[in-house]
Formats: structure tokens, sequence, C-alpha cells
């Protein structure tokens, strides 16, 4: 554990020890995977100004999303198949980050169910909505994260059809997944994960399996999903959710400046600045690179977070600095939840954490509420282009 010191460290490890179709599935983008490259490479172009003999000490980066306390500006995204980075994977991070005093987000495509979230972690978690054709599922499974606790629905926006991912293609990845010779080949080389998967009853989508008309089992997932993620979504669906709903609602996947106004006017408590990790549309600018503007157009009126790229605690810390009210992080969990588990999230957020920490007091600051764009250096970061 002593040699685990980076995000980095947690992402090679996985890669070890998840089998190749599920590694591939969490650490990729869509066609040539620009995107997914951008959101990393624009946070690294964007350099911080080191200040001295200033007060740093008592610090704290602790702070609210919505209202809610957080230990420090960072949930954990919604991620679908999580469960298949590791044997219950969704109930060990949610167990993790509710430890660490952060808010879990549960994917509507999980592998453990609300249910099992609430009965095996019992505390406050955030749930994640895809909106579906089949309109009586959408209303069902709203009501079924009320009664499990759920205190905040994230809506993804940007899915209303699949990107082209190659490397799923490849693998064969569906729902349910396709044991080719080649993938099982590749599963007998990781045993620990075998043994693991082994030992849980959780193999399928929790939230859907068994809830939804015709859909009893794996075998016949596939056809219901291929049919459901509804490409009419307008912004008239988004206020019918929210009138079901009736509590903290956040919108995910912004990343145009009219959008951003359209979800301020929706009376949403918060929107992500997402370009869906890289996996939706290739060629889209980086999440941070649009973060100025659309806090410049909206952030007196909604909070704005920052979702895409951020594999350190410096990477909070420059979009906290370019306006976001906080941020959310896929990958980095996924990575520890590959590697170790339960213990590998814990040591994810502990990274980030402490980077986020030192970084903030090198600029100077102590309190993460305070920080700003001064701590940037100028002709480094993205202006506002709006």
């Amino acid at each position: 554990m002593s040699l685990i010191t980076t995000i980095e460290d947690l992402r090679k490890l996985a890669q070890k020890r998840v089998p190749r179709m599920f590694y591939d599935y969490a650490d990729s983008g869509s066609w040539t995977e620009s995107t997914y490259r951008a959101n990393e490479s624009d946070f690294a172009r964007i350099k911080f100004r080191q200040r001295v003999a200033r007060n740093i000490d008592e610090r704290s980066i602790r702070t609210s999303m919505i209202g809610q306390d957080m230990a420090m500006p960072v949930a954990l995204a919604p991620t679908g198949l999580a469960g298949m980075q590791h044997a219950d994977g969704e109930i060990l991070t949610a167990r993790a980050a509710a430890a660490f005093g952060l808010r879990y987000t549960l994917s509507t495509m999980s592998i453990c169910s609300l249910e099992d979230i609430a009965e095996h972690v019992g505390k406050p978690f955030w749930f994640q909505l895809y909106v579906m054709r089949d309109r009586a599922f959408i209303e069902q499974l709203i009501e079924r994260a009320k009664a499990a606790g759920v205190d905040a629905l994230v809506l993804t926006l940007d899915l209303q059809i699949l990107g082209q991912r190659h490397k799923d293609l490849i693998n064969g990845l569906s729902a349910p997944p396709k044991l080719t010779l080649p993938n099982i080949l590749n599963m007998a080389t990781k045993p620990r994960w075998v043994m693991g998967m082994l030992g849980t009853k959780r193999r399928g989508f929790g939230n859907i399996v068994g809830h939804v008309n015709g859909v009893a089992d794996m075998s016949s997932l596939s056809s219901w999903t291929a049919q459901q993620f509804d490409p009419r979504l307008s912004w008239d669906d988004v206020e019918w959710i929210k009138k079901c709903w009736g509590g903290k609602l956040i919108i995910k996947g912004i990343l145009d400046v009219e959008d951003a106004r359209l979800a301020a006017n929706s009376g949403a408590d918060a929107l992500v600045v997402s370009n869906h990790g890289g996996r939706q549309l290739d060629g889209a600018p980086s999440s941070i690179s649009q973060l100025p503007a659309i806090v410049e157009a909206v952030g007196e009126r909604i909070e704005v977070w920052l979702d895409g790229g951020i594999r350190s605690g410096q990477d909070v810390l420059k979009a906290m600095a370019l306006g976001a009210k906080g941020t959310m992080i896929g990958r980095p969990h996924l990575y520890g939840l590959g590697a170790m588990g339960e213990v590998g999230v814990t040591k994810a957020l502990e990274i980030i954490a402490r980077e986020l920490d030192v970084s903030m007091a090198l600029c100077g600051y102590n309190d993460i509420r305070d920080v700003n764009r001064e701590i940037l250096l100028p002709g480094t970061f993205p202006e506002n282009v709006y």
C-alpha cells in the first residue's frame, strides 16, 4: 500500500487485475479518443502561481455541494458496470465514500441495486437517472430511489444515443457481456477477480432485471436496453422528472453555454460540465476548457460543477479556481476499486485529498472556499469564449 502514491499507480494495478473487456470499458473513449485525451491534457496546461510567506496554518478543504457537507469538493460520479470492476463494486465504493464524508452516485446501469446500497451502506447517496422510453419504469425507479434514502437525483442528458466506443466493440462488451473465447481466456489470467465474482450473487443489472416487464434475467436484457435510451428527450422531460422527484436535482452532461442557461432555467440545483468522460461525442471540447464560460453565464443562478479528466487533487484545485463549486470523479475511483476493492477506493480519495490540501497551501490559501483564479498563472488557463 505504501507504494501507491498516485492515481496512476492505481490505474496500472487495476489494468493488471481487471479483465480486459471491463478495464477497457472504464478506461477508454469514443472514436479516436481525442476528447478523452483532451480532458486530461487541457488540465495539464494550466499552471499555478506559487506564493510564499502567507498564513497557511489550520487549512480546510471542507465545503458543501447543493447544501450537503463534503469532506472535500468531490462527489463520486456515476459509472456503469462498476460491479464488474470488482465483485459488489458499487457497495464497496459507496461504503468508502460514506466513510470519507463524500456522496457516491449510483448509476442506473449499475450491477448492485438501489436496495443493495441502502441495505449495505445505510447512509445517504445519490442516484443517476437515464431517461428511458418506458416512462412507467422511470417513475418506478424514482420511487425506489426515494425509498432507498437517495437525497439527490443526477439526471444525465448526454446519452440519448450511445457513442461509438471502438474498444467495447472489439471486446464484444454488451448487456449482458459476450463470453467469447478471447474474453474467457483473458478472465482466466485474473484469478483474484474470478474468485470475487464467483463469491457474489450480484452479476446482473440490479436496477433493471426483475423490475421491467419481460426482463426477468440477463438473457432478456440486451434487446430491452437497445430500445430504451430515448432520443426524444427534451427539456419538457426534465421538468416532468423534477416534479416526479421533488428533491435536489443535478443535471449532468452540459458542455454548451446555451444548454447551461436552459439548465439554470429548469430550476435544477446544480449542473455538471461534462462530456461523459470523452465517451460520447469525440471531437467535443474538454470539460475544463468550457468551464469558465459556463460559470460566467450561469454561475450566479445555479451551482456549476465539473466532471471529466480529473486525475489528481491539483485538477480539483484548478477546477475550483476557475469557478466550479464542486467536482465529480469517475475513473479515479474505478481504478482504486479495480486495484484493491474498497481499500483502493479509499486510497484514491486519500490521494486526491492530500494533493488538494498541499497544492492549495503552496498557492498561499488555507480554505478551499476562498480559492479563485488568482492562484493560476495568467495565460495558461482558458478564458471565457462566449
